[in-house]
């Protein structure tokens, strides 16, 4: 069992993702299996990845840094998946001394035969995965170890504003978060047109609405603005060329540049976003798209400089 940095597509090209196998939740309730504790839970992440990022994101907005550590893989992707340490900013793996993350899967989840995919959240208590599905891990930030978060937010995922919350959700997922993925691995034509096209569509949709609005969802940031903006944020260092997202750029969206900047201007958030470790994964873990393995110099991305639209 690996993760190796071989994309799945379908017979007629399209990039297929598949779903994520550890789904339980930590829970306050009374008897619940996996009960919020400081020190018990850690998450496993990459800095180049935008799904484990959206879980740093609440870690640091919430202060949790504290209460849940983190191990940080490197972001060269070989033959055997994500490897620890390594490289500047990369950690080994504190709990079992584990080379590369495909070990802790075979740990946590002994019949495990999938992808071993970051985020990971570990419980080290009972030496088991708890969940690996970043949207449910975020949620858990949310709102499970509120007794050890370090700094006040309001709440991500507000019961009045769940409906709206989803639609933005399923929107920005299939056309954005896992549409730069379904262009830069498709493998016909057709499949590259059709996402390509979406991604556009889809950010021009998200400008849109913030024409009315502050935030995607709502008059105050919710978890969509924090799904969009790990995207947004890799989108003109990678997905833009490496990806062939090449029509525009988030700068060329001023709405959603400012967007990305006020998210980016949060406590404790610039200190998630490493491009360095963002450009080395991509530009050198996918040889079936760049197979000479070059990093290119730019381009220099400054949220702080974005103006106000």
């Amino acid at each position: 069992m690996t993760d190796a940095p071989v994309a799945t597509t379908s017979k007629d090209g399209r990039f297929e993702r598949a779903d994520a196998s550890f789904r339980d939740r930590i829970s306050p309730e009374a008897g619940a299996r996996f009960a919020p504790e400081a020190g018990r839970y850690r998450l496993y992440v990459s800095l180049a990845c935008p799904w484990a990022h959206r879980t740093l994101v609440v870690r640091a907005l919430k202060g949790l840094e504290e209460a849940i550590p983190v191990s940080v893989v490197s972001p060269l992707m070989g033959a055997n998946g994500w490897e620890f340490g390594g490289y500047a900013g990369a950690t080994p793996d504190p709990v079992f001394g584990a080379r590369f993350l495909y070990e802790v899967y075979q740990r946590g989840g002994k019949r495990y035969t999938g992808k071993a995919t970051v985020p990971v959240l570990w419980d080290s208590k009972s030496s088991v995965i708890v969940n690996n599905e970043s949207s449910e891990i975020l949620r858990m930030l949310n709102d499970a170890f509120d007794a050890f978060a370090k700094r006040s937010l309001a709440d991500l995922y507000p019961e009045g504003l769940r409906a709206e919350i989803d639609i933005v959700n399923a929107r920005v997922y299939e056309g954005l978060n896992n549409g730069v993925y379904r262009a830069g691995f498709a493998k016909s034509q057709m499949a590259y047109d059709e996402a390509a096209r979406g991604v556009f569509e889809t950010l021009d949709w998200m400008e849109q609405r913030l024409a009315t609005r502050g935030w995607l969802a709502g008059d105050a940031m919710t978890e969509a603005d924090i799904r969009s903006f790990t995207t947004l944020a890799r989108f003109d260092a990678v997905y833009h060329v490496h990806f062939k997202c090449n029509r525009r750029r988030i700068i060329d969206y001023p709405r959603l540049a400012y967007l990305a900047r006020k998210i980016y201007e949060l406590p404790g958030v610039a200190e998630t976003v490493s491009f360095e470790h963002i450009a080395q994964h991509y530009y050198r873990s996918h040889p079936f798209i760049n197979p000479s393995g070059l990093v290119p110099l730019g381009p220099s991305v400054d949220f702080r400089s974005t103006p106000p639209p």
